[in-house]
Formats: C-alpha cells, sequence, structure tokens
C-alpha cells in the first residue's frame, strides 16, 4: 500500500515537471488563440494562481466554460440564498465561460480563472481564497488541484457529474493517478447510473456517489429571456418559418446551409439563425455565408433584417435562449462532427421541437429521454435536416406536439438541484 501511494506521488511529480516543461507552448496557444478573442490575453497572472481577492470561508465554484456555467446558474442562485454571509467565488477556464458569469450575476459573486494545475500556482489560489468547500461541476478533475484541497482538508464535491465512455477510457489509461484524484473527492453527485458506475470502477469509493439526476433540468426561463425572444422574433417577422442552428462547430456551417438552401425551396421565406459556438469562428462562418451566395446580417451590427435576408448571423454571447425563444424549430449542433453534442435541454425547456445529429456521446441519457417520449428528431445528414425542418413547418400541429414532449421531459425531470444542494451542505464544515 506505501509503495502504491509513493508510485501515485512520482507520478503525479512527474506530470507536474512534464506540465512545466509544456507551459511555453501553454502559452504560446493562449496567445494564439488571443488573435481571435483579445480576452485570452487579458489577466493572465490568474492563471498562475495569483487572485485579486483574498478572501476568508470562500464558497468557490468551478465551472470550465459557457456549457457547466449555464448548468451552474440555479445552483450558484440557491446558495446565495442560502449562504448570503459566505463570499461566492466562480471560477472558469474560458474568457466564455467568464462573460456568462458576468451576465448572469454581475458583481452579486466574484469571478476568476481557475490556475494552471502547477503546484506552486495552485498553493498561492487557494492561500488567496481559503475556501469553505470546492464545487466542481461535472468532470473538470486536475491531479495536484485534488491533492492539494485533500492536504488542506477542503471538502471536494463534483456535482453533477457525468462521464463518458470515450473519457472513461481516457482516465483507465493512467489508472493510478485516477485513483489518486478520486480518492481525493468527497462527495460525487453523478447524473445517471452509468455516470456512477464508471467513476466506481475507477477506483471512486461507491460511499460517495450519490445519484442526483442531471442539474441541465433544473433550467430557469426567466420573463426577461421570453421578453426578449418575443422581441427578436418581433423584429425579425413573425410571419417568417423561423428555425435555429446552435452551438456549431467546424465543418457543419456547410451541412446547416445547405440543408437551408432546401429548405427555402419549399419555404421561400425561412429564416436561419446560425449560431457558432465559439467567438473566434464568427468572421470565419460570416465569410463562409457570403462565399456561399447567401444574404445575411449580423447581429452584432444592430442593422434591421430584411425580409429578403434569409441568414441572421448571431455573433454575439449570452443570448442562445433569447434566439431559442423567438424560433419555430431548433437544431442543436455539435452532434454532426465528434464533439457529442449540446444541451438539448434549453430549447426543450422552451417548447421547441428539437432537432440533432447523430453524435450525442456526451448527452446519452438526456437524448435517450427526449427519443423515448417523441420529443427529439436525430437526423443523419443534411438532406434529412432539410425535410425534417419543413415537415416542422409544413404541420403546426406536429411541431407543438414534438415541442410539448420535450417541454414534459424537462419538467418531469426537474429535482436535482434540491440534491445536489443537499451534498453540498452535508459536506460543509461547521
Amino acid at each position: 500500500m506505501r509503495t502504491e501511494s509513493i508510485g501515485v506521488v512520482n507520478l503525479r511529480y512527474l506530470y507536474s515537471i512534464l506540465f512545466y516543461l509544456a507551459l511555453p507552448f501553454v502559452l504560446l496557444r493562449l496567445l494564439w488563440r488571443s488573435r481571435r478573442i483579445p480576452d485570452y490575453r487579458k489577466r493572465l497572472a490568474e492563471r498562475f494562481g495569483f487572485c485579486p481577492y483574498r478572501l476568508k470561508n470562500t464558497l468557490w465554484i468551478h465551472a470550465v466554460s459557457v456549457g457547466e456555467t449555464i448548468a451552474a446558474i440555479p445552483l450558484i442562485k440557491t446558495l446565495q440564498k442560502t449562504y448570503p454571509d459566505l463570499p461566492l467565488l466562480i471560477t472558469n477556464m474560458t474568457p466564455t465561460g467568464a462573460a456568462r458569469v458576468k451576465a448572469a450575476f454581475g458583481d452579486t459573486v466574484m469571478q476568476v480563472y481557475i490556475p494552471y494545475d502547477l503546484p506552486d500556482a495552485v498553493a498561492r489560489f487557494l492561500n488567496r481564497i481559503q475556501p469553505k468547500i470546492a464545487v466542481i461541476l461535472e468532470t473538470e478533475l486536475w491531479p495536484n488541484l485534488l491533492a492539494a484541497c485533500q492536504q488542506r482538508a477542503i471538502p471536494v464535491i463534483v456535482t453533477n457529474a457525468r462521464l463518458s465512455e470515450k473519457s472513461f477510457q481516457g482516465y483507465r489509461s493512467i489508472a493510478s493517478l485516477t485513483r489518486d484524484m478520486l480518492s481525493c473527492v468527497s462527495v460525487l453527485a453523478a447524473q445517471a447510473k452509468a455516470d456512477a458506475d464508471r467513476f466506481i470502477a475507477l477506483g471512486l469509493d461507491p460511499q460517495k456517489v450519490v445519484i442526483t439526476g442531471n442539474l441541465k433540468f433544473d433550467l430557469e426561463i426567466s420573463s426577461e429571456i421570453l421578453s426578449k425572444g418575443d422581441a427578436l422574433r418581433e423584429q425579425l417577422g413573425r410571419h417568417r418559418p423561423f428555425w435555429v442552428a446552435a452551438s456549431t462547430h467546424l465543418g457543419e456551417d456547410e451541412i446547416i446551409l445547405a440543408a437551408h438552401r432546401r429548405i427555402r425551396e419549399q419555404h421561400p421565406e425561412a429564416l436561419l439563425a446560425l449560431v457558432p459556438r465559439h467567438p473566434d469562428r464568427f468572421d470565419q462562418v460570416a465569410a463562409l455565408v457570403q462565399q456561399q451566395g447567401f444574404k445575411f446580417v449580423r447581429r452584432s451590427q444592430n442593422v434591421p433584417c430584411a425580409s429578403d435576408v434569409e441568414v441572421y448571423l448571431s455573433d454575439t454571447m449570452g443570448e442562445m435562449l433569447m434566439v431559442f425563444s423567438a424560433v419555430d424549430v431548433a437544431f442543436v449542433a455539435g452532434s454532426f462532427v465528434q464533439v457529442g453534442g449540446h444541451n438539448l435541454l434549453e430549447p426543450a425547456a422552451l417548447n421547441k421541437p428539437v432537432i440533432s445529429g447523430p453524435i450525442l456521446f456526451n448527452f446519452t441519457e438526456i437524448s435517450q429521454k427526449l427519443l423515448s417520449a417523441n420529443g427529439l428528431i436525430i437526423v443523419e445528414d443534411s438532406e434529412a435536416l432539410a425535410r425534417a425542418v419543413s415537415q416542422l413547418f409544413s404541420d403546426t400541429t406536429y411541431r407543438k406536439q414534438i415541442g410539448d414532449n420535450a417541454r414534459r421531459v424537462v419538467d418531469e425531470n426537474r429535482g436535482s438541484l434540491q440534491k445536489q444542494l443537499q451534498c453540498i451542505q452535508k459536506s460543509l464544515p461547521l
């Protein structure tokens, strides 16, 4: 047992050395990405643990990027109400995640970037924030960070935890380091039994695992979102058939545009809201739309959308729910490429018929629930996408039925929030 423990420490030591050696390349990649997203150049000190705040007894929540942050919003709001006297700090890895925190909470929480998983950066960060508890969304596990929390007796709650088969195989390839990381976890709130079983197979103590369901089902749709969506639809034209391709990745926009061209053969007034997942692709996608001969406008330019506009390029951040609220039909991208899909529940919660490509390994449970309830249409290619959207445009009764089915799945699976909150409360030191 002692030999194995020493081996794990040595493995983590080797991991740290390799991370230090790779650091120049990590920074170069950061600077490269900052060509398109300047925010990657900002607040670099935070990535080395120089948190601008000096805190004590902090409720610390880590949500790596946009998707995790959106899922965490109801939980964060509940923690704000439950523990109003404790400082609440949110960490992210990406500028888009940071922007989402700012949009959702303004100055009511503190937000910084999580430090790189280097021993000195992690120690510096923890010294400055002195967390009472660490709440990590989904599966953002870092060896040095978790080890440092354990050494300081900081409870670590991995909440809304999921683990795809692909990620499971990756963690299994570094089995001893994975077991060491999981030994530092106080409680893991798994989305589903399959996720729990994979974590246990990797060495997590079954006594630490609770199956709570998926926090994404507890999504809140505010009246403000509905009002903004209604105003957008009024601006773009209520009479026009309107669909969205949400969170597209490289290689998907061509498929979407080909489908839209076919859709307009049957529905000449049809309008597509095209929403690239990452802001560094906004200009690239705009050039593609123009190259393919579509008349389009960019939301960021705030110009009128005339009746002959064919594509509405949504090149702003934090407005996805508003766009979903405005459209008739929602296609959720990241599902024609090996990304594994994106959140199907956002349009579903708004009674929208949901369409997806076939690659959904990150949303297996959600997609199965929606499929079983006839609230999701899966298409294999551009032609099938065009047929599905056209049918939903033509048949309003069918469109409402699919949308209502999707909304019912959301409503029937709410309740994870309270279960995950209880996990946090039980682990909070008095």
